[in-house]
């Protein structure tokens, strides 16, 4: 399926403005969503075989998820189960909407399988996104797989302010999202990397927890008697979904040194991190011999794809190393096929994210995935998926 889409439809998609392309294509899959008996023919075509693992507490129907950036709006959410996709992370959102930044803002560099952009967080603010999710839910059409949400800093709020801003869309949203994605390492937020470092980001998590323990303290528990992972899953939960802890990751910059990224593991404890998210898109460029793709790299913006595929692995190494692989790491960064998935597995990720993967190779690249991974476990001789978890880093 992905190649015929690669053939036939994707030079047609290409030859058009990319955002434009990426919103027609949003305005379809909302349409699908809506309609239940057109998603469940989406499903025959594109959903993916069972290959089950559980983390942070939760059920995950395969390893793959969809990565933030994609539906920044809440607008296809049954959709992405519909494709095959494990879980689905939503936004990334701020407390007030934003437009993002001006301009043509998407760019692709089609010979090297690789997009940059500069966006800037748009999207409609979390009180709004928070009533579409509402909808969804009260629509019945909820998806049956896990939901996380991914947080970013208003550009309106001075860094100072940030604790206060995430708190408050944390607060709006909290009880809709299975996990929560601390996202201070975008590089189209002016300062936001800023937030990376150790003190700001303790006070970011610091304000969030006291949210959470507001919620659960309220109804007479205390948040050091309930685990963070207590929740089954959103529809299996022990707790009341509005009041559970739910599990809070920080997503991380692929261009942070291996000490500063040793500064966020030492938050993990103390602010109660469940995950980190390996990696957001790089300021950083490849050298290119091609001319296109050399006048796309010159554009301000973060880098996904195929050339951050190797920086990413080397950091969800680094970061299963050093935590003993005790410590829940979602790997994503220039997934595109089984390989590449196997790849992050082996070095060390529970699970698995893809954005530029899915515009490259179209929406039957997760059934292709998860296919290629119950592949590589039957060569290896595993059982579950748990078992290649970080094997690369045993030899």
């Amino acid at each position: 399926m992905s190649g015929l889409y690669r053939r036939l439809l994707r030079p047609v998609l290409f030859a058009q403005e990319a955002e434009e392309v990426h919103e027609r294509t949003m305005r379809v899959l909302s349409w699908i969503s809506r309609h239940e008996l057109v998603c469940n023919a989406v499903e025959s075509f594109f959903g993916a075989t069972s290959l089950p693992i559980e983390v942070l507490g939760l059920k995950f129907p395969n390893p793959l998820g969809l990565a933030a950036g994609m539906d920044k709006f809440g607008a296809a959410l049954p959709v992405w189960e519909a494709l095959g996709f494990g879980f689905s992370e939503l936004g990334g959102i701020t407390f007030h909407s934003q437009p993002g930044n001006p301009g043509i803002r998407l760019f692709r560099a089609i010979p090297e399988e690789a997009i940059v952009n500069r966006m800037g967080f748009n999207n409609p603010g979390a009180e709004a996104f928070a009533q579409t999710l509402a909808q969804w839910r009260n629509s019945g059409r909820w998806p049956h797989h896990p939901v996380g949400i991914n947080l970013g800093k208003s550009k309106t709020a001075p860094l100072e302010q940030a604790p206060e801003d995430y708190a408050k869309s944390f607060r709006a949203l909290r009880s809709y999202a299975d996990f929560f994605v601390v996202n201070v390492s975008s590089p189209n937020t002016p300062g936001l990397r800023q937030l990376q470092d150790k003190a700001a980001l303790s006070e970011i998590l610091a304000a969030i927890e006291e949210v959470q323990r507001e919620s659960v303290e309220g109804r007479g528990l205390r948040v050091e008697e309930i685990s963070r992972f207590q929740r089954a899953n959103s529809s299996h939960s022990t707790l009341d979904t509005r009041h559970a802890p739910v599990p809070i990751l920080v997503k991380v910059s692929p261009d942070l040194s291996f000490e500063a990224l040793d500064d966020i593991l030492e938050l993990v404890e103390p602010r109660r991190i469940s995950g980190i998210i390996a990696t957001n898109t790089t300021i950083t460029r490849p050298q290119s011999a091609d001319a296109v793709s050399r006048r796309v790299y010159d554009e301000q913006g973060g880098l996904s794809g195929k050339p951050l595929r190797a920086r990413s692995t080397e950091i969800i190494r680094h970061l299963y190393r050093q935590t003993r692989g005790r410590l829940t790491l979602i790997g994503v960064g220039g997934i595109f096929e089984p390989d590449d998935a196997w790849e992050k597995i082996t070095a060390g990720a529970s699970l698995l994210q893809l954005y530029t993967g899915l515009v490259y190779n179209g929406p039957g690249v997760a059934s292709s995935i998860v296919s290629g991974l119950t592949r590589k476990m039957e060569e290896l001789g595993c059982s579950r998926i748990q078992q290649a978890i970080g094997v690369a880093n045993n030899s």
